[in-house]
């Protein structure tokens, strides 16, 4: 067989896969961030998650699924790999304990075990069809003041965030998204 035939059968074979693609994660496949048998750290983790970066802030190493992020997306003198380095000045804030609630309120379906991690923003998995896999459809970066008022009511028109439905990749209900959380209602007054 021709080298030629080889490379289009190859191309053909590959393309319906291609087009499906959403981002950079699609090459990564579900065995670049986790592992059954060779797991390193927390979360069937694949790959050792960062520990040399620290956080500004405490002068710790971070944890949980931010180490694992990190472990990517940070530039290697840092302890990552050089994929999109998040860089600390001009990012929003993550890997966090808690979230003051007189600068945002997080709703509950972006903590994980009440933290904020990356994945509060981003849902990674490759079958998340939304611009550098957000959590809300921002209509590929021009609606970003939707997403933002989903913690931030104060950055968009306040119904936003009532609005905002988060993808999830874990929905296994099929719909892959989660209704925001409503502010509760205030009790009824009896007449």
């Amino acid at each position: 067989m021709s080298a030629v035939r080889k490379l289009v059968i190859a191309l053909c074979t590959l393309a319906p896969a291609a087009a499906f693609a959403a981002g950079g994660h699609d090459a990564v496949g579900c065995g670049g961030c986790h592992s059954l048998h060779a797991a390193k750290g927390e979360i069937i983790f694949a790959v050792q998650p960062n520990t040399k970066y620290l956080n500004p802030k405490t002068k710790q190493p971070y944890g949980g699924t931010t180490a694992l992020c990190l472990a990517c997306h940070q530039d290697t003198d840092k302890g990552g790999q050089g994929f999109a380095p998040v860089s600390q000045h001009s990012s929003h804030p993550f890997g966090l304990a808690s979230v003051n609630p007189k600068v945002a309120k997080v709703p509950a379906e972006l903590l994980r075990d009440g933290r904020f991690e990356c994945i509060g923003c981003h849902d990674p998995h490759p079958s998340n069809p939304y611009y550098k896999y957000l959590r809300v459809d921002t209509k590929g970066g021009k609606e970003m003041d939707n997403f933002c008022a989903a913690c931030h009511a104060m950055k968009a028109d306040g119904s936003a965030a009532q609005k905002a439905t988060f993808f999830s990749s874990m929905d296994e209900r099929g719909t892959r998204t989660a209704a925001a959380a409503a502010e509760p209602a205030a009790p009824k007054k009896k007449k």
